[in-house]
């Protein structure tokens, strides 16, 4: 493999690759495209061992310039990870294809048929940051919708997405499909993050997956259309009518099966009427856990006088804006569901909260009001994933308005074409 930094990139030149493999992509068969994901797993499984030993170096230099563990966590390619990424691979070529779909059709007055189709977007620009799975993540989802892809990885994960781009390319090459297909920027220069996302001749669509910092550069240096998502400022709020022992074990979940995720929680809110109660039974979970608890008002009262053994400490004027991607959680009172509301709309970034009740008239409003790209009664936030909703796998989870809300699977990344079917019309 070739250093970091002796890697040239022409963008140009990838661009170029890009849009002509497109073409090619956006006529093949679903069978054609099958192959080549169930390709790609099988070479993941033969080449697991190469891709960890890659990865192992990328984590050595993660551990040696003090990443967190929340963020090496998040870099980990283990045989289980490798063994995830092959069956997921294998459950999106086993999912309907969108591609050539009608979406809706109709018969005009003039006697000509109109219909909508679905079809590939063309070329979409991914940057990520930290989980090199997402490189498999997103091939996949691109190739079964016939689109080519430009990737650009964190550095901290260079040597790994550099492996398994080699591992898609070397299956893609055995069903022979086009050279372009797949791209990466092995380069970690980032001046040619600001050359992908001015390339509007070749690239069709971007999409940031980060923190605020590389939403911000792309919203203000692209040319290009950007799908922002992956910033989870995430709550669950619990109700005055909540089972308070089950809402223990879903606000585990939520925070610590994989805290260093964007849809793990980031804040509790608990109604003031069980807040006695049910705060010190939390704190000695999340002692457990090795949670810190960042609690403000009454919470910090409640938990000062019992916190159970946990962490607690006063949360400061920023901590509730603050996507933690880490073993801390913030905690705060609430008189109502409607505060609860106002603080979420306040403090959120619209792409995870959920409610933890047994009265369905608070479940309602709150589903209603709040306007996430998940919103969720009695469940852990979780499951904001497009594994977990049946989409096989996700690009990102997007927390815009516009084309697409939620996990970014199959459908998402088409758009449509109108056909039109006459019988040698022409316009009056």
């Amino acid at each position: 493999m070739a250093s970091m930094a002796t890697i040239a990139i022409d963008m140009e030149v990838m661009g170029k690759a890009a849009k002509a493999a497109s073409r090619t992509l956006s006529t093949l068969t679903t069978e054609q495209k099958n192959a080549a994901l169930l390709a790609i797993a099988g070479e993941l499984e033969t080449q697991a061992a190469a891709v960890m030993a890659e990865n192992a170096r990328d984590i050595a230099d993660g551990r040696a310039k003090g990443l967190s563990d929340a963020l090496l966590d998040r870099l980990l390619l283990d045989e289980k990870r490798m063994a995830a990424l092959a069956a997921d691979t294998r459950s999106v070529a086993l999912l309907p294809d969108p591609v050539g779909a009608e979406i809706e059709g109709r018969l005009l007055p003039n006697g000509m048929r109109l219909s909508r189709r679905r079809i590939p977007i063309g070329v979409i620009g991914v940057i990520y940051e930290a989980r090199p799975n997402v490189t498999i993540d997103i091939a996949a989802l691109a190739l079964k919708t016939g689109n080519a892809v430009i990737l650009r990885g964190g550095r901290e994960t260079l040597r790994s997405n550099l492996a398994l781009v080699d591992v898609i390319n070397a299956a893609l090459e055995k069903v022979s499909f086009p050279a372009g297909a797949v791209q990466y920027i092995g380069n970690p220069d980032r001046a040619l993050v600001s050359e992908l996302l001015r390339l509007d001749k070749y690239v069709d669509m971007i999409i940031p997956r980060g923190g605020a910092n590389l939403h911000r550069l792309c919203k203000e240096q692209s040319t290009i259309p950007v799908i922002t998502g992956g910033i989870g400022v995430c709550h669950l709020y619990v109700d005055a009518g909540a089972d308070l022992e089950r809402s223990v074990d879903v606000i585990e979940n939520a925070k610590v099966q994989r805290p260093s995720v964007c849809n793990a929680i980031d804040t509790i809110l608990v109604n003031r009427a069980v807040a006695d109660e049910f705060l010190p039974k939390i704190a000695a979970r999340m002692a457990q856990d090795g949670v810190e608890l960042r609690a403000t008002g009454p919470a910090l009262d409640i938990l000062q006088r019992d916190s159970r053994g946990a962490a607690v400490v006063p949360a400061g004027a920023d901590d509730f804006d603050q996507e933690w991607m880490a073993l801390i959680l913030g905690v705060k009172v609430v008189e109502d569901v409607g505060e609860a509301i106002a603080h979420i709309h306040e403090h959120g970034s619209e792409h995870s909260d959920g409610i933890l009740t047994n009265d369905w008239h608070n479940a309602t409003r709150f589903v209603n009001e709040i306007n996430s790209a998940a919103v969720f009664v009695n469940a852990s936030t979780r499951f904001n994933d497009g594994g977990q909703f049946g989409l096989g796998a996700e690009v990102a989870v997007s927390t815009q308005k516009l084309h697409a809300r939620g996990p970014m699977g199959l459908e998402e990344l088409t758009t449509y074409k109108w056909v039109c079917l006459g019988d040698w019309h022409v316009r009056p």
